[in-house]
């Protein structure tokens, strides 16, 4: 089969084409901006130390807002808690003993280069009075997700927490 120069010359620029176009595409899929990993972690610091104010004052409500609808909590000792009037049921269990105190600081967070998906890890302490009338002192440690929203804000998706021993 005889082949026409102009028609070889015709595929081979279309084939250049193809090839270049899909180098570019990949090329730019590549280039693009990272979100900023720091920017991400200073406000998720910032909603952790809100969400610290109030679980300090019990505020059930306002602990639960900062859970996403579909969050998971996972409690020591207890059942993993899902969905949001899950893991409020936990908190409003805590808050119901008068002598249950929290406090938590955030050690580390982050963002991925998405930025749709952060973390915050640290340290936390609670107390509460026993059964036998004696305080109790917890000291322990979290991880939490946290996942941008649609409307732009940050909910935690997934927020684990430990003692470091009884």
């Amino acid at each position: 089969m005889t082949e026409f120069p102009m028609l070889r010359g015709r595929r081979g620029l279309r084939s250049i084409l193809t090839v270049g176009g899909a180098a570019g595409l990949l090329a730019s899929a590549s280039c693009a901006p990272a979100a900023d990993s720091a920017a991400i972690a200073k406000t998720l610091t910032q909603l952790d130390d809100e969400w610290a104010k109030a679980a300090a004052i019990k505020y059930v409500d306002s602990v639960a807002s900062f859970y996403a609808a579909d969050a998971i909590a996972y409690p020591p000792n207890e059942p993993i808690a899902v969905g949001k009037p899950a893991a409020r049921k936990v908190w409003a269990a805590y808050f119901a003993d008068s002598t249950f105190v929290i406090s938590w600081k955030t050690e580390h967070a982050g963002g991925s280069k998405g930025g749709d998906l952060g973390f915050t890890t640290g340290t936390y302490e609670d107390s509460f009075v026993g059964p036998d009338g004696k305080r109790t002192t917890e000291k322990g440690k979290y991880v939490c997700i946290w996942a941008k929203q649609a409307d732009g804000s940050w909910k935690a998706i997934h927020d684990t927490w430990n003692s470091d021993s009884k």
